[in-house]
């Protein structure tokens, strides 16, 4: 170990695990590899296990050493999305969801479980990849196990496309996110030519927060103005372009935008919106529960959106106030989570699994991100900090010139509960 590298260590670890949770984000895997490249780069005698499915595994006590193979294999999984360790919503405060799972039995505490099986296994560093939702039980875990006298410490590293924790400025996998579901973009909205008066939706991943259909409009736009345009043919931007953005943070009057987009679509020949999957979530479910529909709910009490169906409700309400003749909804999500780490995610995670093993090493628990409430400075984030529902702000610049672009008005801004 060079002299540099060995200042890092103020304490001396022998063992670290690591574990991804939550849904998919185009970051996991590299990750996983930048954490093992970078423990293999200040000590390879530091052995480094794997929890299988997240917090999952680590109840189950199942979990993977990385060997010398998978040390000399690490740089190859910057190369792949998804995770090779798996992934699972468990939140370990749940008791009565970690029984039913069979994780715990009746009278068990997971927290006081998962902290047993940290101490059985060794473990003096914990690395947590995942969400808010994630990094929030890694807080319950890092607490109780301060609370209680256990020697170990945790890092977590902040994963989520919605781009929505506060206090951190960019959520890895996030910039990814947003050029693939304009890639997926480019090509459902080529169905608007399958028949007349065509709605398409684009149903964009945010449950609360509107970053990512933003950004993903965004990017979308940058590659309209990228190409060359043929009206005469037919090859007209205005049936490619967006016609309206709808996001958790910005209220609008849904019969002034139909009339709106009525006009767009009589002039145009077809309507492409693209919406984020939670906007105007709390009346539709609502709408739903007073119809008599269970909305079922995962572990942490979030409706789940694939019983919701939040772009069949828009794409239902504007077709008929369009009279579309043909509606398209379709989800970008899975396409977009499921991708590998572009060049601006590839390296803002290794600066992050950088830090992440320095801090780890030096004993300095928290999540390892840009902190907005210290001039973006890249650190540790004092886990108490750590929580979900921070809201895009559309007052950004870039943004109200997106909406200009499409003669779309943001209409009253919501203000978050947080």
């Amino acid at each position: 170990m060079s002299r540099h590298l060995a200042s890092v260590c103020a304490m001396t670890v022998n063992k670290v695990a690591m574990l991804t949770a939550g849904g998919l984000a185009p970051c996991l895997a590299t990750a996983v590899g930048g954490l093992i490249q970078r423990y293999t780069e200040v000590d390879p005698t530091i052995e480094l296990i794997a929890y299988s499915d997240g917090y999952d595994g680590l109840l189950r006590g199942k979990s993977t050493v990385i060997d010398e193979t998978v040390r000399n294999g690490a740089s190859q999984l910057h190369l792949f999305g998804g995770s090779p360790i798996g992934n699972s919503r468990v939140k370990l405060t749940n008791v009565a969801d970690c029984v039913k799972r069979g994780l715990v039995k009746e009278g068990q505490d997971p927290l006081k479980e998962a902290a047993d099986q940290l101490t059985r296994d060794g473990v003096q560093v914990l690395h947590t990849i995942g969400g808010d939702d994630t990094n929030t039980t890694a807080a319950d875990l890092a607490a109780y196990l301060h609370e209680n006298n256990y020697e170990l410490t945790v890092v977590g590293l902040p994963k989520t496309i919605d781009n929505d924790v506060f206090p951190i400025k960019q959520s890895l996998g996030a910039w990814t996110a947003a050029e693939q579901g304009s890639i997926f973009a480019q090509n459902v909205i080529a169905e608007g030519s399958a028949n007349p008066r065509a709605l398409i939706v684009h149903e964009v991943m945010g449950r609360s927060c509107g970053w990512l259909t933003a950004a993903t409009a965004a990017k979308y736009t940058e590659w309209l103005d990228s190409r060359v345009w043929v009206p005469e043919i037919g090859l007209d931007r205005r049936r490619w372009d967006i016609h309206a953005v709808f996001i958790p943070e910005m209220g609008f009057d849904i019969a002034a935008e139909a009339e709106r987009l009525r006009a767009v679509m009589d002039e145009v020949g077809n309507v492409n919106i693209f919406l984020s999957e939670g906007a105007g979530l709390e009346q539709i479910v609502a709408e739903l529960e007073a119809a008599g529909e269970t909305i079922p709910r995962d572990a942490f009490g979030h409706a789940k959106l694939d019983a919701v169906n939040p772009g069949h409700w828009f794409g239902k309400q504007f077709a008929q106030m369009l009279s579309a003749e043909k509606t398209g909804v379709f989800k970008s999500g899975y396409f977009s989570r499921s991708a590998a780490s572009n060049a601006a995610d590839l390296e803002l995670i290794k600066s992050c699994t950088d830090l992440a093993v320095d801090s780890a090493l030096r004993g300095d628990s928290g999540v390892i991100g840009q902190d907005e409430d210290q001039g973006d400075t890249l650190r540790a984030i004092e886990f108490p900090r750590i929580k979900g529902g921070k809201p895009f702000d559309i007052d950004q610049p870039w943004f109200g010139d997106l909406l200009a672009g499409i003669g779309q008005t943001k209409g009253p801004k919501v203000v978050s509960e947080h």
